[in-house]
């Protein structure tokens, strides 16, 4: 499995818009993806900054979304975010929500 972390900064009091905007809109585009699993959100005290965390099948498919999709995923969110979001990929190494198969180098 694979992780796409998406850090950014959002304007003052624009949390409750923003997540009406994912869940209306950005969600449903997440769902079609190939290889899409799971997305968490978190927003720190004040609801300004803002962590997301999509889990992917593999790194091609999350590597595809974010060529193809995550730029209309950006414009979708301008009007709620303040400087470019920070984008960083990992691969999963365990997960209690999901049964990962970590390959072990031997």
């Amino acid at each position: 499995m694979f992780a796409r972390n998406v850090s950014f900064h959002l304007k003052s009091n624009t949390l409750s818009d923003y997540t009406h905007t994912f869940e209306n809109d950005i969600l449903p585009l997440l769902r079609k993806q190939k290889g899409f699993k799971d997305e968490i959100t978190f927003a720190g005290h004040g609801g300004i900054d803002v962590t997301a965390i999509s889990l992917w099948e593999n790194k091609a498919d999350a590597e595809a979304y974010n060529t193809n999709t995550y730029p209309q995923v950006l414009k979708m969110m301008a009007r709620f975010i303040e400087r470019t979001p920070k984008v960083q990929t990992s691969d999963v190494v365990n997960s209690t929500f999901h049964k990962v198969a970590v390959a072990v180098a031997a």
